[in-house]
């Protein structure tokens, strides 16, 4: 397994593991794979790597599924190059353990599936979002991590809310690719993955 990066020593843990920035701390407990909303807004705005919280330096690694690459964005925060071995090694997502994705909660728990009946709780509405719902209980997607020069890192916003960050833009020039794991792409999705590799020259 990855070993923990130095960048990442200061960061508290969680059974043994890493607990990434943007991972929501609900009653003080670390839910992972559930992200917390303001958190993951920060690390948008002020390109701050999602796992260590440290600022990203030249180059920046993103997570890419087929599905984003048709929205043109990746959802989530990037990562510094150091944190990506580690965080494909140990989330059960990237590292191919976990072969489908959660399925809904019920409305009576929190989304990381603990309890919570407290109304004046912060924690996110019990409905699960449309990404999480379209998802729920299907096979895992393929993951790709691509990297890119942070100089051409841009935010895409959500046209009902502009001060909103809806992921990082992915049609720009990518210097490099990985596939973090495999899965069945339809033809279709094959097709966007090949003309989005052309197009970015990867």
């Amino acid at each position: 397994m990855a070993a923990i990066p130095e960048r990442c020593a200061h960061r508290p843990r969680a059974g043994g593991l890493v607990v990434p920035y943007v991972t929501l701390i609900h009653n003080g407990h670390a839910a992972f794979g559930t992200l917390d909303a303001d958190k993951t807004r920060r690390a948008f705005t002020q390109r701050l790597c999602q796992i260590c919280e440290q600022p990203l330096n030249e180059r920046c690694f993103l997570i890419v599924r087929p599905a984003d690459v048709t929205e043109g964005c990746s959802p989530e925060p990037a990562l510094h190059p150091e944190c990506l071995p580690y965080t494909a090694a140990h989330c059960p997502m990237l590292n191919g353990t976990a072969r489908h994705y959660r399925a809904s909660p019920v409305l009576a728990h929190h989304p990381a599936g603990r309890p919570c009946t407290d109304p004046a709780c912060p924690c996110p509405a019990r409905t699960p979002d449309g990404g999480h719902t379209a998802r729920s209980g299907r096979p895992a997607d393929r993951y790709e991590a691509w990297m890119i020069h942070t100089s051409t890192y841009q935010l895409v916003h959500r046209p009902d809310r502009p001060d909103m960050p809806s992921g990082i833009r992915l049609d720009v020039p990518i210097l490099r690719r990985r596939v973090l794991r495999t899965a069945h792409l339809t033809p279709d999705q094959q097709r966007l993955m090949d003309l989005l590799t052309t197009l970015t020259g990867s």
